[in-house]
């Protein structure tokens, strides 16, 4: 199949979960997903064999200063980007700072563990029965709550960690 059919085909296996999707790219479509529509929709993926899971990537979108709310109202975008051939799909979900979180995946492809560790040590995403939490960036005496990813994080003024 070409790209333009392959995108085709994950708009449709993904239409019952997604928003309203947009081709980002030539070879892309972007996905929006509410949290609870996040593992259904790669199911659905995985069931189809529709690709392979390139990525997890967070993108740090903190509160403007001009809405009156702290960077701690922000929000980081998870995106789980999947590859077919040439043909890209960018599942995009919004989790809050205070209070949000993502389903693990790690049941439905084993490797996303990576990526998953990734989000909760560098962005803090907190990602709900992952099946581990260690540390697989930064040092294991790095501080609780520093978020090295976040656009807060302005370093340690000299110090060292």
């Amino acid at each position: 199949m070409d790209t333009i059919q392959e995108l085709e085909r994950v708009e449709t296996l993904l239409k019952p979960y997604a928003g309203e999707m947009r081709r980002g790219e030539a070879n892309r479509v972007d996905v929006p997903l509410e949290v609870g529509q996040l593992k259904a929709a790669v199911k659905a993926l995985v069931d189809a064999r529709w690709g392979y899971l390139g990525a997890i990537a967070g993108v740090d979108q903190p509160a403007p200063v001009e809405q009156g709310g702290p960077a701690a109202n922000g929000h980081t975008e998870v995106i789980y980007i999947f590859f077919q051939g040439a043909a890209a799909a960018a599942l995009r979900v919004l989790v809050p700072y205070e209070g949000g979180s993502v389903p693990t995946i790690c049941d439905l492809i084993p490797s996303a563990t990576l990526y998953e560790r990734e989000l909760i040590e560098l962005f803090g995403v907190t990602v709900t029965d992952t099946p581990t939490t260690e540390k697989l960036v930064l040092p294991d005496d790095w501080p609780d709550g520093v978020y090295p990813l976040r656009k807060s994080f302005t370093g340690f003024d000299g110090q060292q960690v």
